[in-house]
């Protein structure tokens, strides 16, 4: 099997034009859907995962990305072997969709939680811009629950790093929290140590929201800090 091959054979110069616009900076896009993607990682993931993860060749920003969806197919594979390979992969993620995709891929997390904590939190101190936000996509797509709400709060008030896609995912979460936990969420917005920008976001996507009535709307505009602040 040949992937490079296939995905050559695959690529739309005018989805690679799209893409390319939807991640500036991201190198070597050649325009494959992400449906035939799909597709091609739940065959791989059946027949010969293991001798894909073993290749270490990928250029391509499809390579990449069929490598995270691969690692989410696999089954009747232990969670310590899950785990190796989400270790081997984040340094890999170099952009947002990349990231996002893996992250909502790894759904063993949900079943595993517990055993899953450590490590995913563990790259929150990380100084790659990706690997923060690779951890909290991870919390805001599978620990927002009643176990693991204010635990989640706290670890993203805790992050460091200043990176564009790390606040960025920092407010997506907190509006996450929000929907689910709005009076938890009012509290901790309140005496936060976010930084302007991602405070600001954070309720700026909750106001957005479908699920935000007027009120929740303006309480959002009253509590939007001055940019100056």
């Amino acid at each position: 099997m040949n992937v490079k091959a296939q995905l050559l054979e695959l690529a739309e110069p005018s989805y690679q034009q799209f893409s390319s616009r939807l991640l500036p900076g991201t190198p070597d896009i050649l325009g494959v859907r992400l449906p035939i993607l799909r597709k091609m990682a739940k065959q791989i993931a059946k027949e010969n995962w293991r001798e894909f993860l073993n290749q270490n060749d990928d250029i391509y920003f499809e390579e990449i990305m069929l490598r995270g969806m691969v690692i989410g197919y696999i089954k009747d594979i232990s969670i310590h072997e899950v785990m190796k390979h989400i270790q081997i992969f984040v340094p890999q993620i170099n952009n947002w969709s990349v990231c996002d995709s893996f992250c909502s891929g790894l759904k063993i997390t949900k079943q595993y939680q517990k055993q899953f904590w450590p490590m995913i939190t563990s790259y929150l101190s990380s100084d790659q811009e990706f690997e923060v936000r690779f951890a909290v996509v991870m919390l805001l797509i599978y620990y927002v629950d009643n176990q693991y709400v204010t635990d989640v709060l706290r670890e993203l008030d805790q992050v460091q790093h200043s990176g564009y896609y790390v606040r960025m995912a920092i407010a997506w979460a907190i509006s996450a929290c929000y929907v689910s936990y709005p009076h938890l969420t009012l509290s901790y917005l309140k005496q936060t140590q976010l930084d302007t920008f991602t405070y600001n976001k954070a309720l700026q996507k909750i106001s957005e929201s479908m699920k935000s009535d007027i009120k929740t709307k303006e309480l959002m505009k009253q509590m939007k800090r001055n940019e100056a602040d």
